[in-house]
Order: structure tokens, then C-alpha cells, then sequence
């Protein structure tokens, strides 16, 4: 799978008494359009998990390539992803990464599991679409970016 180059995200949520969660993921796409309904993938192992197993609600920020370094904070286990900055609010009140190319806030529709993973069905409730042009993309183990 290092050979399909993906699109690259940071999902956030609210978990136990407010605190911020969230992860990178590069295992997200459309599922319909009628109603708006996406899906990401998240590890049983990460961090954040009994956040997103248990919330109501999510987002997802699309990264561009100005969002590297975020990307690989949110993707790094056992470290404040929330420290650093670069976050910013959705009008639904859960972080988001500030300057995203686009920014969803979803409801949760349903979660199954998937040997180590839990799929996350969100349903798009709000959509933004941000300034920048060009996608971060995964790719062999690394992130990259088109020209």
C-alpha cells in the first residue's frame, strides 16, 4: 500500500472533558454524496482512540504542503499534538488546522472495526474550502508534494 500516494489529513475531536484529540491520516476518501457521508481510518493503538471510539462528532482538515510539520506531529505517538499551534477553531467549536485546503465537520454515522483499524463514518454537516491549491500527498513512507 506505500505504493498508492494518498491525500493526507489530521482528524480532531473533543474527548473526556474538552481536551483536544487528534491523529494523521491518510486513509480517508468519500463514501456518498446523497447524504455527505466520508470515512477515515484510525488505529486501535493510537492514542487517541477511545477519544474517537466514544465521540459524537469530528473534524477533518485537508493538509497542503505548508501543514508538514503539523502532519507529522499529529502523527507521532505519545506527543502533545496541540502544543505547538497552528490550530484554529470550527464554527461547531472542535480544532482544526488552521489554513487547511478544506475543513469538514462531521457527525459520527457509524464506526466498524477492521482488524487493527476502526473505520470512522462521518456525515458532512458544515464545509469550508481554504486558500491553497496543492495537496500534501503519502507516498512510500513519506510525505510529498505535487508540483
Amino acid at each position: 500500500m506505500a505504493r498508492f500516494a494518498a491525500g493526507v489529513v489530521v482528524v480532531t475531536t473533543l474527548g473526556d472533558g474538552g481536551l483536544p484529540r487528534g491523529f494523521t491520516a491518510s486513509s480517508f476518501c468519500s463514501v456518498s454524496l446523497q447524504p455527505p457521508l466520508i470515512l477515515v481510518c484510525l488505529a486501535n493503538s493510537a492514542d487517541s482512540f477511545e477519544a474517537f471510539d466514544s465521540c459524537g462528532r469530528f473534524a477533518v482538515s485537508v493538509l497542503g504542503p505548508e501543514h508538514e510539520a503539523l502532519a507529522k506531529q499529529f502523527a507521532t505517538k505519545g506527543t502533545d499534538k496541540f502544543a505547538s499551534g497552528g490550530l484554529s477553531c470550527t464554527p461547531a467549536g472542535l480544532p482544526a488546522v488552521a489554513g487547511a485546503l478544506a475543513e469538514l465537520d462531521c457527525e459520527v454515522h457509524a464506526r466498524h472495526p477492521a482488524g487493527d483499524h476502526m473505520i470512522l463514518i462521518g456525515r458532512v454537516s458544515d464545509a469550508r474550502l481554504g486558500e491553497g491549491a496543492a495537496p500534501m500527498v503519502y507516498y512510500e513512507r513519506e510525505f510529498r508534494f505535487l508540483a
